[in-house]
């Protein structure tokens, strides 16, 4: 019986943003997979979330790939709690799922951190990393990871926090429904009005 092919975007999503989509659906085509699963975590073991808790990321993340047939949402990190550690959930979700085969897609900082990685040498037996390029990184490592291309976005969590601060719009940045949140609930030191791309002049 032929695997599944599921692929597995893991982070913060704090807060998600078209850097993430583009990479999932680049993995989705070049790859030939059968889904991307957007995986928020709990907690982070090389990340905070900035007083954002994990409901309202959660939120985001489902927002940000409303509509998207190829996407779903992966719950199974902020159900468990704790810190998470990919290995381990690579674990569980082989164990729930025996018929999957897993990508885990990961961007080009990351790719160059994987040293750091808990029990990594047993996590790359586990799932196939697949690294998607980023500006300013040369992605090298060595342990298997196979390299896709995709278009360059300079685009960050940190730097989209930053222009919620400085009262700058996402337009464009993040879906509408995502900036619609953020402001609705103020989040990013963000004022409680609508979008700049959801407003009308009169």
């Amino acid at each position: 019986m032929k695997k599944r092919k599921i692929g597995i975007l893991g982070g913060t999503f704090n807060p998600p943003h078209i850097g993430h989509l583009i990479m999932a659906n680049e993995a989705y085509y070049t790859l030939g997979l059968d889904e991307v699963r957007f995986m928020p975590n709990a907690i982070a073991p090389h990340k905070e979330a900035n007083g954002i808790d994990t409901k309202t990321r959660v939120e985001m993340t489902r927002l940000a790939i409303e509509g998207q047939a190829h996407f779903r949402l992966e719950d199974i990190e902020v159900s468990g709690g704790g810190v998470s550690y990919t290995y381990e959930t690579m674990v569980k979700l082989i164990d729930r799922e025996p018929e999957c085969e897993f990508y885990f897609i990961i961007g080009g900082d990351m790719v160059e951190s994987l040293h750091t990685w808990h029990r990594v040498g047993e996590l790359s037996e586990l799932a196939q990393f697949v690294g998607i390029g980023r500006p300013g990184y040369m992605a090298e490592t060595d342990y298997p990871v196979r390299m896709i291309d995709s278009p360059e976005m300079h685009v960050s969590s940190t730097m989209l926090r930053e222009r919620v601060a400085a009262g700058k719009p996402l337009t464009f940045f993040v879906p509408e429904q995502v900036e619609a949140l953020i402001r609705k609930e103020r989040l990013y030191g963000s004022e409680p009005d609508a979008p700049k791309s959801q407003r009308t002049s009169t």
